[in-house]
């Protein structure tokens, strides 16, 4: 059976099919997850306070304009309602980076979905942050749940978080119904160094990303005379996490274009940026980076525009607006203007 197919089921049968899945694929039946185990509460407590003051500070100003006499525009940030957070195995530090801009921004609900294995562990960390509706089963049946919702788990307006390719597969498939973050695929890592870089740190960020599993991007690109063909190399990429070693660090971190985040010198770990800087590790993978960044504060919201226009303003603006609408064949549109 494709992903596409297991999304469609869930989406006939809604609970009966959630149920199937997760007995067949895991073994265990859906339910609402029972905080279990212990987890690191200092260090989740402090990586949520990074998040979210890094997060709190990306708010968006409200936008508000006479753009011409009598017309006044105005566009203002609102939060989503719902959102559904897909946290993988046991990822403690995605649901932080999840739920907390998520909460920042005001979003009412928050519902978490996980694989089994783990789920308590996750349970527990949720209740640190405040939460309480996560549930016990992963896959592409868990995001089919949150996109059309069924008797148990509600529809969410908005699904993030990174999952495996099952999981990324079925966000795609959904999206023509409900809002996603970005298909987060394999994890990536490119380290740009030269000669005058320690050969350790970049090793250690390479061993440190293959420990996400098979898949994964593990790439050195040397940056020798030909500077401009190193950079060249890694906008093509346009990698997940991109490493700065070397003497030229500085001064080629503001010339990187396409990357979901820099890490700038050699006391600038990836792993720091996962764990505890607060910089959200929701990145895009798979090229993605070309036109998309990685998750933050607006991600949770959106905006809305306003238009006022006095009497005088829109007699001033019917002439255009009758002269756009004969050339589009709208005479509707033109008739709408003549009050």
């Amino acid at each position: 059976m494709t992903v596409a197919e297991i999304v469609d089921d869930v989406r006939s049968r809604g609970d009966d099919a959630v149920r199937e899945w997760a007995l067949r694929l895991d073994g265990v039946a859906p339910a609402l997850a029972q905080p279990a185990g212990e987890p690191p509460r200092d260090a989740v407590l402090a990586l949520a306070g990074a998040v979210r003051r890094w997060h709190e500070a990306q708010r968006p100003a409200d936008v508000r304009l006479e753009v011409s006499p009598g017309v006044e525009l105005a566009r203002r940030w609102t939060a989503v309602a719902s959102v559904g957070i897909y946290v993988p195995r046991r990822l403690l530090s995605t649901l932080v980076m999840c739920a907390v801009p998520a909460q920042a921004a005001g979003v009412e609900r928050i519902v978490v979905v996980t694989p089994p294995d783990g789920a308590g562990l996750v349970a527990a960390t949720a209740r640190l942050l405040g939460l309480e509706d996560v549930w016990a089963v992963g896959g592409a049946h868990a995001i089919a749940a949150l996109a059309y919702g069924t008797d148990s788990i509600p529809r969410v307006a908005k699904i993030v978080g990174p999952g495996n390719a099952y999981v990324n597969e079925a966000k795609l498939i959904v999206s023509r119904d409900v809002a996603i973050d970005l298909p987060a695929g394999p994890s990536e890592v490119v380290v740009l160094t030269d000669e005058s870089a320690e050969a350790g740190v970049a090793e250690l960020e390479l061993a440190a990303q293959a420990e996400h599993g098979p898949g994964t991007v593990c790439r050195v690109v040397r940056a020798g005379e030909d500077l401009e063909a190193a950079l060249a190399e890694i906008d093509a990429i346009a990698p997940e996490h991109l490493v700065l070693l070397g003497r030229r660090a500085e001064s080629l971190a503001p010339r990187v274009r396409h990357a979901g985040a820099v890490f700038v010198g050699r006391d600038s770990p990836v792993a720091a940026g996962d764990y505890a800087t607060g910089g959200n590790h929701v990145l895009p993978t798979g090229g993605w980076a070309r036109a998309v960044g990685g998750l933050g504060l607006e991600s949770f919201l959106k905006p809305l525009t306003v238009q006022r226009l006095t009497p005088e303003a829109l007699a001033r603006l019917r002439p255009v607006v009758e002269a756009l609408a004969a050339a589009e064949g709208m005479p509707a549109h033109a008739e709408s203007v003549r009050r």
